[in-house]
C-alpha cells in the first residue's frame, strides 16, 4: 500500500502468527531482492479493551518506531478491505498510545494524531527548556530548527526553495545529530502562504520518502508556533497533498489524506 507514495508492506498478523527479526525486515525492505518499502506495518489484535487493533511499525532498517501517519491511513483502508471491521471510526493501539481514525465518505482517512509534545525531554532533544526555535550546528553551519514529537521525533527547518533544499546532504546529519539521542525525522519546509506549505522529509531509518504524514503534521505545528501558518494548512509533498488542522496548544492535530492498495501477495519466510 502507499499513502502519497510513502509505501508500506502491510501484514495481517491477526489471522496468522508473525514474528519477524530485524534482519528479516531489512531483507524484505530491499527493493531489488525483497518486496521493497519504506515501512513494514503489522496489524495485530489489541492488548487493551479500549482499542480495536494494535498497529506496529518497522522502518526499512529493521527498527521499530512508535508512529507513522501515512501508515495509519493505510491501516484503516487495510482492515476494511480485508473485512476485519466495518466500523468507520477506530481506536488503534500504537507504541506511542492510542490513535483515532475516521474513514471519510470519499474514501480518505482522517487521523487524530494527538497533541504535539513540545518539551525537549519528550522529543527527546538535548536542550534545557522549550523554545519556538533552537540553533543546531550541522556541517559547519548553524540551522534554526523547531523540534517536537507526535509519537516520533521531528526537526523542522525552513528553506527558501524546496527543490534545491539540501535534503540529501543535511538530512542524514540532522537525523543522527548527537542532540537527538533516538535520532530524528528531518523536515525541510517552504512557506507558500499561511494556508499552504511545501515539504520534504528525510525519515529516520528510511531516508527521504515521497510523503511523511507525521512530518506534515510536525511542520504545521512548527509553523503555527512561529505565527506563520493558519489553523488549516494544505501540505504539498513529493507524492501529493495532505490537509493538516491544528487549533493550537492543548488541541490534537488532525491529518486527512488518501491511502491506496497497490497489490496483494504471499511470501514464504
Amino acid at each position: 500500500m502507499h499513502g502519497l507514495g510513502n509505501d508500506f508492506m502491510v501484514i495481517d498478523a491477526i489471522n496468522q502468527s508473525v514474528d519477524l527479526t530485524s534482519a528479516q525486515v531489512q531483507s524484505l525492505a530491499d527493493r531489488h531482492r525483497g518486496v521493497g518499502f519504506d515501512q513494514l506495518l503489522l496489524v495485530e489484535a489489541p492488548t487493551t479493551a479500549a482499542a480495536d487493533f494494535r498497529y506496529r511499525i518497522y522502518n526499512a532498517d529493521g527498527g521499530e518506531v512508535g508512529q507513522c501517519g501515512n501508515g495509519a491511513r493505510c491501516l484503516m483502508r487495510f482492515v476494511h478491505d480485508r473485512g476485519l471491521t466495518d466500523k468507520p471510526e477506530l481506536q488503534v493501539e500504537t507504541q506511542s498510545g492510542l490513535l483515532q481514525l475516521v474513514l471519510e465518505a470519499d474514501g480518505q482517512v482522517t487521523v487524530d494524531m494527538g497533541e504535539p509534545r513540545l518539551a525537549p525531554a519528550d522529543v527527546p532533544f538535548d536542550a534545557e527548556e522549550f523554545a519556538q526555535t533552537y540553533p543546531l550546528e550541522v556541517d559547519s553551519e548553524v540551522l534554526e530548527i523547531s523540534t517536537l514529537s507526535l509519537g516520533n521525533p521531528h526537526a523542522i527547518t525552513v528553506v527558501d526553495v524546496i527543490e534545491s533544499a539540501p535534503v540529501a546532504r543535511l538530512g542524514p546529519l540532522i537525523e543522527s545529530h548527537p542532540r537527538f539521542p533516538q535520532r530524528v525525522n528531518a523536515g525541510f519546509m517552504q512557506l507558500i502562504d499561511p494556508e499552504h506549505i511545501r515539504l520534504r522529509v528525510y525519515e529516520r531509518g528510511a531516508g527521504e520518502t515521497q510523503a511523511c504524514g507525521s512530518g506534515a503534521c510536525a511542520a504545521v505545528v512548527a509553523g503555527r508556533l512561529r505565527d506563520q501558518l493558519a489553523p488549516r494548512v494544505n501540505v504539498s509533498l513529493k507524492g501529493g497533498d495532505l490537509v493538516v488542522k491544528w487549533a493550537g496548544e492543548g488541541y490534537p492535530v488532525y491529518m486527512t489524506g488518501p491511502a491506496t492498495l497497490v497489490y496483494r501477495g504471499q511470501i514464504d519466510l
